[in-house]
């Protein structure tokens, strides 16, 4: 990586797992070096992914596989902005179906523990509109756990 600056995610073992995942699910992205244990450690063994290097949506990250002292929780989370609907289930359904779970608001968790957001374009336009339009695109938005584009434009509009 050339990046000055990549975010570091913390695993417990299976890093290389989720990078696979993530690169497989968003375009643009890609796994990089994978570092290797180069002998056996506590807890760990020679050959073990110790971290490896990924992008997701173009943006540089690093999987390090540091056990389970820490934990990710709801205050990082990733928001992807979509464009449609497809891509919306495409993203949620990848997430949600690989052994993450469902949340409110377009949020949900995949099966290490990271946080998604899967937020509609038009959801965000709703909220820069501001005024009654953005009221009830929240509104409507409050009520779903994917959200539905369609939902959210009706209700942009006050349909």
């Amino acid at each position: 990586m050339s990046d000055k600056m990549t975010t570091v995610l913390w695993f417990d073992g299976c890093a290389e797992d989720a990078a696979r995942f993530y690169a497989a699910t968003f375009p643009d992205s890609a796994v990089g070096d994978v570092f290797r244990a180069p002998t056996d450690f506590p807890g760990g063994k020679q050959g073990d992914a110790l971290t490896v290097e990924f992008t997701v949506l173009g943006r540089s990250f690093s999987g390090l596989n540091g056990g389970d002292l820490f934990k990710p929780n709801e205050s990082v989370s990733f928001m992807i902005v979509t464009e449609d609907q497809a891509e919306t289930d495409r993203y949620w359904d990848a997430i949600v179906g690989n052994g993450g779970q469902e949340s409110a608001c377009g949020w949900c968790k995949d099966k290490w523990g990271f946080n998604w957001q899967i937020t509609p374009r038009t959801l965000l336009d709703s909220q820069k509109a501001g005024g009654e339009e953005a009221g009830r695109a929240f509104e409507a938005m409050m009520t779903m756990r994917k959200i539905d584009v369609a939902a959210i434009d009706a209700a942009r509009t006050g349909g």
